[in-house]
């Protein structure tokens, strides 16, 4: 059980004795540790509508709860909060609980859902850009944190694999194929893509062409779906080898692009238009949806149909939102999109309540994130205004912590600093991200996210690195000790590494990764103050010093683990 989840549970007992059962409980960490490790806000409101004296009813709580194990003092403050402490010693057992259990005391939801996550999503018709870095982080760090909780994940990569753009494409790939060209022109994909544009729009003859290209691709001719299946092939083969780079638990097997869906579309208008939900407008299906007016108080209009038949991505991703609860039997679907598109998901789910297509036992979540910026304010670019190549932004935050590692460690070997410095940058990258409210812009910076102070992967990579090095030095450090927290910053430690469970479970429920994150940099900063003032190795006797290896320990599995949850490697040695 999380420790809050105990806390509450105790609270929760003393207000049925007290009587006041009925009234909402506001139980939360408190904030300064001087006056307790909890506080209780809700006996002011239960007072005033039982038309009670507030501190004289906080007290009988109170009096309530200092009968509780789990409880060392019970305190009425001001008009009647109640500051709670907790016993130290119920504490340390299960402090010792979790440093001896695989999962560190944390049990798996007791309601397991399955979740479908659709994350990554890069358009085949390019090379991965800045711009799918954040969905990629982000999707896979929920991936990791569900699947931790026992929930089945499963992940989608709902790639751009389908559409006018291949004709393009494809038309090109046979000229150059006829050239003796292809390969070379493959391997780089951002350039074969304006390649194959400017022959589009320069040349009216390949443009026809092109276009031919749709019709028959569209028609499942054979000849041009071989040349669109290698053109998808080269293009999965870039993406891949940014997901190995990256370390994403995304694979050719989570693949499920746009064509996938294709001969769903049309049974899908129909159905809508059999419901009386789609109506013709000027030659197009349409579903206006009441619930989204606009400033002339029309409903808006959600196309699904053009006029000529030609479906959208809005058809698309009805047909796939139908999938992922039929087939995946998804009870909770997760869209890691960019913020732009919530209008789109809004009026999506509201489009597939109505259909009944999801039903209201089924969660359906935009997770919606910012832009990554530049120090200029806008988003991240070259200097010559190019869209960033990831694997190049990748390639240079491995470079650049190599050099800098080395830097700061001239006798490491060339091996070794690249070793560190693929973790060091890749890290910093992946939570320089993750460790800011995913709704929010935020501005990239080299300098920021590599420094090893501050709230950056390479101090909490640091900080795990110091744990591993008290146990190098430690001679025969004892695999198990008995507990005691006898100081203030021991017992705050230890109050925040049980709060693990509670932290994982917020981030599960609401899809902010940055939570963990501030969670675990918090840890670091602790463990920092308690390396300082509470002498680990030089401990005034052996049972405090095995008690304070024991702590140390939990604090090294905790930031590994949390590290990993978020995707994140950890080293050793730095």
């Amino acid at each position: 059980m999380k420790l809050h989840q105990k806390v509450a549970a105790e609270v929760e007992a003393a207000f049925v004795k007290a009587q006041l059962g009925d009234y909402p409980i506001i139980l939360q960490p408190a904030k300064n540790a001087d006056f307790g490790d909890y506080q209780i806000n809700g006996v002011m409101g239960a007072a005033k509508k039982t038309k009670q004296n507030p501190r004289e009813l906080a007290q009988r709580v109170a009096d309530i709860l200092t009968s509780s194990d789990l409880i060392d003092a019970a305190t009425v403050a001001g008009p009647g909060f109640i500051n709670l402490r907790l016993n130290s010693n119920q504490l340390a057992q299960q402090i010792h609980h979790a440093v001896n259990d695989s999962r560190l005391g944390i049990s798996k939801s007791a309601t397991p859902q399955t979740v479908v996550i659709d994350y990554s999503s890069p358009n085949l018709a390019k090379e991965m850009h800045v711009g799918h870095l954040r969905s990629s982080i982000i999707g896979d760090s929920l991936n990791r944190i569900l699947s931790f909780l026992g929930h089945e994940v499963i992940p989608q990569n709902h790639v751009g694999d389908w559409g006018t753009q291949f004709g393009m494409l494809v038309a090109y790939l046979v000229e150059q194929k006829q050239s003796g060209r292809a390969d070379l022109e493959l391997a780089d994909l951002e350039q074969f893509y304006r390649n194959a544009k400017v022959r589009f729009d320069e040349d009216e003859t390949f443009a026809n062409t092109a276009r031919e290209y749709v019709v028959k691709l569209q028609s499942g001719d054979e000849q041009v779906l071989t040349l669109w299946r290698q053109f998808v092939q080269t293009s999965l083969a870039h993406a891949n080898t940014v997901y190995q780079k990256l370390g994403l638990k995304l694979n050719n097997s989570h693949v499920k692009g746009e064509s996938a869906y294709n001969d769903q579309l049309q049974s899908t208008v129909d159905e809508l238009a059999h419901q009386g939900l789609a109506v013709d407008s000027q030659g197009a299906k349409v579903v206006f949806l009441e619930e989204f007016k606009n400033q002339d108080d029309e409903p808006a209009a959600f196309i699904i149909q053009k006029k000529g038949g030609g479906f959208l991505y809005a058809s698309t991703d009805l047909a796939c939102l139908r999938y992922r609860i039929n087939q995946l039997h998804g009870n909770r679907l997760l869209y890691v999109v960019d913020a732009r598109q919530s209008l789109h998901f809004a009026e999506l789910f509201t489009i597939a309540r109505k259909a009944g297509w999801l039903p209201d036992t089924t969660q359906a979540e935009h997770v919606p994130f910012g832009t990554m910026m530049g120090k200029d304010g806008k988003p991240f670019k070259t200097r010559s205004g190019d869209t960033v190549k990831l694997i190049t932004l990748l390639d240079e935050a491995v470079s650049r912590a190599s050099a800098l590692v080395k830097a700061k460690n001239p006798a490491l070997s060339e091996e070794e600093a690249a070793h560190i410095g693929q973790v060091v940058g890749i890290g910093a990258i992946k939570y320089a991200d993750l460790s800011k409210n995913r709704t929010s812009d935020y501005v990239f910076d080299w300098d920021s996210m590599l420094s090893f102070e501050g709230n950056t992967a390479p101090y909490l990579q640091y900080a795990y690195t110091r744990v591993q090095s008290i146990f190098r030095k430690a001679e025969n450090p004892p695999q198990e000790a008995q507990i005691t927290l006898n100081e203030p910053l021991e017992k705050q430690l230890a109050l925040e590494l049980l709060r693990f469970e509670d932290v994982l479970n917020n981030v599960a429920d609401t899809a902010y990764p940055h939570y963990l994150a501030n969670y675990l940099y918090h840890i670091a900063t602790l463990f920092s103050r308690f390396y300082e003032s509470c002498p680990i190795l030089k401990a005034n006797t052996e049972a405090i010093r095995a008690s304070r290896l024991q702590l140390a320990r939990l604090i090294g599995l905790t930031l590994k683990e949390g590290l990993a949850l978020l995707g994140i490697d950890t080293l050793e040695a730095m």
